[in-house]
């Protein structure tokens, strides 16, 4: 039985450039979906955050114009800003309908976001 269940995830973007930001995002979102088996019309809402460096483009214009994925809500925030913080980070949250426990949930962290959460690291 599906229920609604939250992921997380995060990337590192090289430069702050839009062809960075378009391939952060869709390496990122594509990881989580796939590894999850995320259908998009189980989707409710996407959440994103990006670092204060990255202001040429928002995570979630990447998803509706290059990813396609324009039904479903998103919202674009500023991470909060944290003293020797991760510099250009992308992080996501996922709502969704899937059929896994919380405990077969992947959250997703790559590049140097592995960092953040490093008891979650997967093999990819």
């Amino acid at each position: 039985m599906d229920k609604i269940v939250s992921i997380r995830g995060a990337i590192t973007v090289k430069e702050n450039s839009v062809k960075d930001i378009k391939e952060a995002t869709t390496k990122l979102l594509n990881e989580v979906f796939a590894q999850n088996n995320i259908r998009e019309e189980n989707v409710i809402n996407i959440i994103f955050t990006v670092t204060d460096d990255l202001d040429v483009l928002n995570p979630a214009t990447v998803t509706r114009e290059d990813i396609k994925i324009d039904s479903i809500p998103m919202i674009c925030m500023q991470e909060m800003k944290v003293k020797d913080g991760l510099p250009r980070c992308i992080r996501v949250m996922i709502q969704s309908y899937i059929n896994l426990t919380k405990g077969q949930v992947k959250h997703i962290y790559l590049g140097d976001a592995a960092n953040l959460r490093p008891d979650l690291k997967l093999d990819l």
